[in-house]
């Protein structure tokens, strides 16, 4: 499985931004190549905003350009989505304190976001559905720093067996949700 590493702050501002977390949630959710003119229209937005942000998106690994095709004269560009690990390391922060505080907050952004939309889409589905499956778990794990690592990448390694299935009769889109942290206030 490919690991994106994001190292700068620009990097993780990029990522953190929810509109572009939207955007990326669309591209996960159409599961093919799409255009921005087809992303745009699911979100209901301009197709020019759309665009701006993929580019930005596109510039740091997280969307990329995987066919063109011209339609009436108008190229239309297909992307796919990053679908590996993404890793955020503080490469450029480690001297300077303001520098530090900065991507300290971006990432808390990043995964303040992550977790509303996940939480959300949790929230509908227990409140909208006659068949809801939802289902949490949270524990507390014993490990060494190396068996965290290790059980973060067997957990992503599981669920790379579901991420190709096409949606339809027999398969159902479900969302998960995990972070793995070291707890030193312990």
């Amino acid at each position: 499985m490919e690991t994106k590493v994001l190292t700068t702050l620009e990097e993780i501002k990029i990522y953190s931004d929810p509109y572009r977390l939207q955007i990326l949630n669309i591209f996960h959710k159409l599961n093919r190549p799409a255009t921005v003119k087809e992303v745009s229209d699911e979100m209901g937005e301009v197709p020019a905003k759309v665009h701006y942000h993929v580019k930005k998106l596109e510039k740091i690994g997280l969307v990329y350009l995987v066919s063109t095709k011209e339609i009436n004269g108008i190229v239309a560009k297909y992307y796919l989505p990053f679908t590996g690990t993404i890793e955020i390391k503080r490469q450029d922060a480690h001297n300077e304190p303001s520098a530090t505080e900065l991507m300290r907050s971006e990432t808390y952004k990043l995964l303040s976001e992550l977790y509303e939309q996940n939480k959300e889409r949790f929230f509908n589905q227990v409140k909208n559905s006659n068949r809801a499956f939802a289902s949490m778990v949270n524990n507390t794990l014993y490990m060494t720093d190396e068996e965290a690592r290790d059980f973060f990448q067997e957990v992503t390694k599981m669920c790379e067996q579901y991420k190709d299935k096409k949606k339809g009769d027999q398969y159902r889109s479900y969302e998960f949700f995990a972070t793995n942290i070291r707890n030193d206030l312990e």
